[in-house]
This record gives structure tokens, sequence and C-alpha cells, in this order.
């Protein structure tokens, strides 16, 4: 494939403008494309899986200061990311002018003309984390004649998503935002993973389009965009995604992706570093001398019997793992302290945290720079999917049950089914 359908052609338009509520409070201070999974930012795997394929122009398009201001820090012009993962030539990001959106249409609209963008766009949303055969989808896009071409997912459970009404050929006749479950007209959910056409910067100028921003205060792709396209008589298509879909949420769909992750099911990333032995689903992290030195102090105990590493485990750089410690299908990041006979099970730990002797920290996430005080004779307890963000402490003896903890709050006792925020 060449000219307009190549991959390197393409333009990645990454909308990145809303509050991910459903993900507080680790969400409160950081932009959920950011939010540390697996040792990384969240965003990292699908723009990863994008450069593998040659693509190398990228544009988020950031509303709000903390998406901003997270996501500029973390990727600037793009250098940093290139080099980190050895992508040659490089990328290049850019970032949305100092525009206000009203959706991630809008955003798209707002970003194709700015940037003068005349080649197919790929819109993608940056908190899902996706594998996608890119030169498969588009060559799909460009047979059909298609004006807009959405990755659909076929989905056991339609709540929440955006739901596809497609004819045999896979035009879309309808397509439904959120509909009630008995209301589906199918299960083929849209991944928010658009192939669009030049000429939708045409369609982004028509009266109906204004009409729907001046009435609605609004231009998302699921709720207005992509309706109005298809009432227009335009050639919408669904494309069946065959690769991996995560639809990172929720604190309970967060841990889930990472579970499946570290079992391998993203295929462009199935070996984090330091794998402990090649049929094992053990990585220890480190790069350095020093790093290197605290992961063989880990993989010594944990052949010596010392700790205990089941299931699939990932370890960050400059970790401390005292005797005694049960890690089980979880993620402890960057420099992190685990104290003597804690239990970690499906889990998520992020850096720079420190979990006291004798805690017990069960299908939760535990934010950055955290510290979760306990002892043998007064241990913690964090289960049933427990939330504590970032730089929180926890006070030893504590019990935490379904609780959601915001950033920089001090947490004594029982917090069962509550959320301790400022104030």
């Amino acid at each position: 494939m060449s000219g307009e359908g190549s991959p390197e052609n393409l333009r990645v338009i990454i909308p990145v403008g809303g509050k991910a509520t459903r993900l507080l409070p680790l969400t409160a201070e950081t932009s959920k494309a950011c939010l540390r999974l697996l040792n990384r930012p969240l965003v990292d795997f699908s723009l990863l899986s994008l450069a593998k394929q040659g693509i190398r122009h990228f544009i988020f398009g950031v509303k709000g200061y903390t998406n901003y201001r997270d996501l500029y820090d973390y990727f600037e012009s793009g250098y940093g990311f290139s080099a980190r993962y050895n992508i040659t030539p490089r990328i290049h990001v850019k970032y949305q002018p100092n525009l206000e959106d009203v959706g991630s249409a809008d955003s798209a609209r707002i970003n194709m003309e700015y940037y003068n963008v005349e080649d197919p766009v790929f819109a993608v949303q940056g908190d899902n984390i996706f594998d996608v055969d890119v030169r498969e989808m588009l060559e799909f896009h460009h047979e059909k004649g298609a004006v807009m071409t959405i990755a659909l997912r076929e989905v056991e459970s339609v709540e929440g998503l955006g739901i596809a009404d497609v004819d045999g050929d896979m035009r879309i006749r309808r397509f439904v935002e959120k509909p009630p479950p008995k209301e589906a007209p199918s299960n083929l959910a849209n991944t928010g993973l658009y192939v669009v056409s030049p000429e939708v910067k045409k369609i982004f100028r028509e009266k109906g389009v204004k009409q729907i921003i001046r009435e609605r205060h609004r231009l998302d792709f699921g709720y207005d965009f992509i309706p109005y396209v298809i009432q227009t008589g335009r050639p919408v298509y669904g494309y069946k995604l065959k690769g991996s879909w995560f639809d990172v949420g929720t604190p309970k769909s967060y841990l889930e992706a990472m579970k499946m992750m570290l079992n391998g099911c993203f295929p462009s990333l199935t070996d984090f570093g330091g794998r402990v032995s090649e049929d094992g689903k053990i990585w220890i992290q480190g790069d350095s001398e020093e790093a290197e030195r605290r992961r063989q102090e880990i993989v010594k105990k944990a052949k010596q019997g010392r700790i205990t590493l089941e299931g699939a485990v990932l370890i960050g750089r400059h970790c401390h793992i005292e005797d005694g410690a049960r890690i089980v299908n979880s993620c402890i990041d960057n420099y992190t302290k685990v104290g003597r006979n804690v239990t970690i099970e499906n889990s998520a730990v992020m850096d720079m945290s420190t979990i006291g002797e004798y805690a017990e920290v069960r299908n939760s996430i535990v934010g950055r720079h955290t510290t979760v005080r306990s002892s043998r004779r007064s241990s913690t307890r964090i289960t049933q999917v427990s939330v504590v963000a970032d730089d929180v402490v926890i006070e030893e003896g504590s019990v935490l049950s379904a609780g959601k903890v915001y950033p920089h709050q001090r947490v004594r006792g029982e917090l069962v089914n509550q959320t301790l925020m400022a104030g």
C-alpha cells in the first residue's frame, strides 16, 4: 500500500479532555492518560503500538490544566519517548492550540483546521489501550469508500458503550451512544478508534454541525458527529477489531487490564524487561548497576523461598522486598518498599510507596508516594477494590474495604464503602 493509504501518512489525533470521574480519586490530580499502569503512563501502550507500525505524527487534543500539564511535561515534542523505545525516525508530538473545544469531535475539528491536515486521520482515545492492525483497517476503509470507519468490538455487556447497527456489508445504519441494554441494536461496541477521511473537514463546516454545537454546546463523536454523518447519508463503516482493546475506565477494569496484559494479552508489549525465567511471567526490572543489584537481591530471595512471587508479577526498579512477603498477580512500581510478611494480591502499588510489615493489599490500587503503616500487632488491610490516591498516609491497623482516599489525606480506623477527601 502506498500514498494516502499508508500508515506513515496518517495523522493521529488523541482527544484528551475529560475529567475521568469514574477513576477518581486516582485522577484527582493526574491526567487519566498519564496514570501509571505496569510502571509506565497508560498512554504509552497505544502510542507504542502505533509507532511500531510506522506512524510518526501525533496531535494531543488536550483540554484542561491537568491533561495539558501531564501530557506536555511527559512527551514535549516526542524526543524522549522515541529514545526510550528506540523509535527511528522519531515521533513528532503536537498539542491542541489554545482553543476550548466542546467534545472529542470538536477537538478533531480544531486540530485538523489549525494544523491544515490533508491526510487521513486516525482518531483514538488516549485513555484506552488497544492493538490494531492499522494497515489492514486503512485498506478496509479505502476499499469501502468510507468517510469514516469505526473499529467495533463484540462485547458481552453493552452497558455504557456506543453500539452500532450494521448491514451485511458492515455499513453502519444506525449508531446509538450508551443505549439502555434492552434497546441496544447489536453487541458491536464502539472502541473509540476512527479512521477519518480528509473530506470530513468539509463536513465539520456544514450548517448542520454548527447547529449541533450551537444547540447542544457539544460535538462528541459518539453522541453527535457519528449519528450526523450517518443521517446525512455518508458511508460510515464498522471494522471488526481483532486485536486487544481495554477500556481502562474504572478501578476494576484497570486491575483487569493489568492482569491480562501481564499474562500476554497485549502483543505490542509482552516483555516488560528483566524476565526472571524464559518460561515464566515474573519480571524484575533494573538497568543501572545499583538497580541490577537490587534486582539480583530480589531474585535470590525468591529462589531461596524467603519471598513468594506467584502468577504474573512485575516489580520495578530499585524496589526493596523484605522476607516473608507474598506477591501474587500484581505490579509493584519503581522505588517501592514492601515490608516483612506483607501480602499483595491482584493489586497495583505505584512508585515510591511503602507497604508496612504484615499489611494486606488485595484487589486494590495504591497510588504514588503513599505510606501504608502496619505492624504485626496491628496490621492494615486494604481490600475489595479500594483505591488510595497519591501521597496518602494510612495509619497502622486501618481497614479499607471498597474505600476511596483522595490525595494528601491521612487515614485512621475503618473506611468501608466510604470516600475520604479534603475538607
